[in-house]
């Protein structure tokens, strides 16, 4: 085990949680790697997941020009058919979630009663956040309420143009980017941070299935859902990647040329594969330099980037407008969420927002899930349940919809009560120039508009940097700690994966990927449901017991340590006089 890994692992190395919590297994993770040229890789999922990941793009060359189309169908089949499901399937994430936060499990501590936070408040929300929503953000949050404007999602029926279809639209924004995503998030990244931290288990996503695969999870079974995670991943991240810079193409080309008409770059195919390529090398630099130099470093510039931005447009704007379209979508939001959350459109109301848009959302949040879920996982330890739980599900998604309000509103202001530019502009030229054009209508917006399209540069690297983190540690086993040069690879093989799709079959193709990765994954996260129950479950009686009190006592009479309980007594906290975990190195 390398020093990063002992690291990682922490103070309760030797403390009571291995004594007590951890399984009665002689498996670690990676023990079984091939560890050559510089890479220590799984012997199953590393080469398997490669080869499949090479078929795939093979085929995606070989169809050629009839691979737009073939994307289009099966995303096409999928939303129809299947639409029901991702619905019913992330309500019932949120309602878990929000069980094991209000119910006796929320004081359980990630990592054990012994771990301590790893990072900062604001480090940890600036990291989450980065990863979790930033190039989809920069992409949809003008184009989304323009979209709704003129074409009312079904569930409202409102009519388009109107005041009333602009109240829906935000709630429809809102409902897309608020509590939803984030709560399966937030299922998955406490599911891998509760068994990898407080059980010991590897870093992977078949450590979550312990409670019913026991050691099986070493095997097949094992290899399959880690193998299933790795696409989820791979092609969830591939989408994003692949909207964020067909907005920087659109980005430099509409700032240099539209608005200083200094320099005309292109547009199309050719130009985004290029600029992936440069991007993905910036991105390559960041993952060598690891979580600590490059992710946790460029995460706080992209958060400090995001305030200047939309600080700037909130004074600039119209700002009480801007305001009074908040709390309005919030109420249009909230009032409505129980109906919209369930609402497919079957019954004749209208269904083609739900295909077009909300299955693509699900989809894709459910592909990204391992992604920020095992990101989030890696740096929640020290955390309770409940304010893991509270800090993922709710801040980000408050956050997002201010930033909505900000961006979707001031572009509905320009439409409803103003020039009516920014909305002739998106539909002259369509999603990823809506940003700018939007920009444009307000004092500096050249500035703003390079602002913008840095902003959309470091969303990018930010997420290729995590995204090669997370591949890294299910390709090898679980480990924590994996060498330089395999991070490398990921992060060049992803770049490849979206430049390739983006070229076999443009957008249609990078969302048919994230939803159809997404679908076996829904039934995985449905299970886990289940399987984190069972051990926060355990958990929690083993605070409770005896063996456990004893234990506390004994500690308590031989060393000089302070204990922290609940209102049931039960154990939240152990800590030394001079702050150090028990049992620390």
């Amino acid at each position: 085990m390398s020093d990063g890994e002992e690291e990682a692992v922490g103070e309760m190395s030797e403390g009571l949680q291995v004594e007590l919590f951890h399984p009665d297994s002689d498996r670690e993770p990676g023990d079984t790697n091939i560890q050559r040229f510089g890479f220590d890789i799984h012997p199953i999922v590393f080469p398997v997941a490669l080869l499949l990941i090479a078929a795939f793009v093979v085929l995606t060359i070989g169809l050629g020009e009839d691979a737009a189309s073939a994307y289009t169908w099966l995303f096409n089949f999928i939303g129809e058919n299947f639409g029901w499901f991702y619905l019913l399937a992330v309500n019932v994430f949120i309602i878990t979630l929000l069980f094991f936060a209000f119910s006796k499990y929320g004081n359980i501590k990630i990592g054990g009663v012994e771990a301590e936070k790893e990072f900062s408040d604001f480090a940890w929300m600036a990291m989450l956040f980065s990863a979790g929503m930033g190039i989809g953000l920069m992409f949809f949050s003008v184009s989304e309420p323009l979209y709704y404007l003129q074409t009312v999602p079904g569930f409202f029926g409102a009519e388009a143009g109107t005041g009333a279809a602009a109240s829906a639209a935000m709630a429809q924004t809102f409902f897309h980017w608020g509590f939803h995503p984030w709560a399966i998030y937030g299922l998955v990244g406490l599911g891998l941070a509760f068994f990898s931290f407080n059980r010991g288990l590897p870093l992977t996503f078949r450590s979550i299935f312990w409670p019913l695969l026991g050691d099986r999870i070493y095997g097949w079974p094992g290899h399959v859902i880690d193998l299933v995670t790795v696409f989820a991943t791979l092609f969830g991240l591939a989408t994003s990647l692949g909207l964020g810079v067909a907005q920087i193409n659109t980005g430099l080309s509409y700032v240099g040329g539209d608005m200083l008409g200094l320099f005309s770059i292109p547009t199309g195919t050719i130009p985004q594969i290029v600029l992936i390529a440069i991007i993905t090398g910036i991105a390559t630099l960041s993952v060598a330099a690891g979580l600590e130099g490059g992710v946790k470093r460029l995460s706080t510039i992209n958060l400090y980037l995001m305030f200047a931005l939309l600080g700037f447009l909130l004074i600039v704007g119209p700002t009480v407008y801007i305001f009074g379209a908040w709390v309005e979508g919030l109420g249009a939001y909230f009032g409505n969420i129980l109906a919209i959350s369930f609402f497919t459109g079957t019954l004749g109301q209208g269904g083609s927002t739900v295909t077009a848009w909300t299955v693509f959302y699900w989809g894709w949040w459910i592909a990204w899930s391992p992604f920020v879920g095992m990101f989030i996982a890696r740096i929640s330890r020290g955390r309770t349940v409940r304010e893991f739980v509270l800090g993922v599900l709710f801040l980000p998604a408050l956050f997002s919809t201010l930033w909505l309000s900000t961006f979707g509103g001031s572009a509905l202001f320009n439409t409803l009560e103003g020039s009516g530019a920014a909305i002739a502009t998106y539909n002259e030229l369509g999603q990823t120039v809506a940003m700018f054009a939007m920009l444009q209508q307000f004092p500096l917006g050249a500035v703003t508009g390079i602002l913008a399209t840095l902003l959309v540069v470091t969303f990018f690297v930010t997420s290729s940097d995590s995204g090669s983190l997370v591949v890294d540690h299910l390709t090898s086993g679980g480990k924590h700690d994996v060498p330089r040069a395999q991070r490398i690879f990921w992060a060049v093989t992803e770049g490849l994966v979206a430049a390739i799709l983006l070229w076999g079959g443009g957008l249609s193709a990078l969302q048919t990927a994230a939803i159809t990765t997404g679908l076996p994954f829904a039934f995985i996260l449905c299970l886990m449901c289940y399987t984190v129950y069972l051990g926060l479950s355990n958990e929690y009686e083993i605070l409770e017991s005896e063996e456990f009190a004893e234990t506390i006592e004994e500690l308590t009479a031989d060393e000089d340590v302070d204990v922290v309980t609940t209102g049931d007594q039960m154990v939240t906290d152990i800590s030394a006089e001079d702050d150090e975990a028990v049992g620390g190195d």
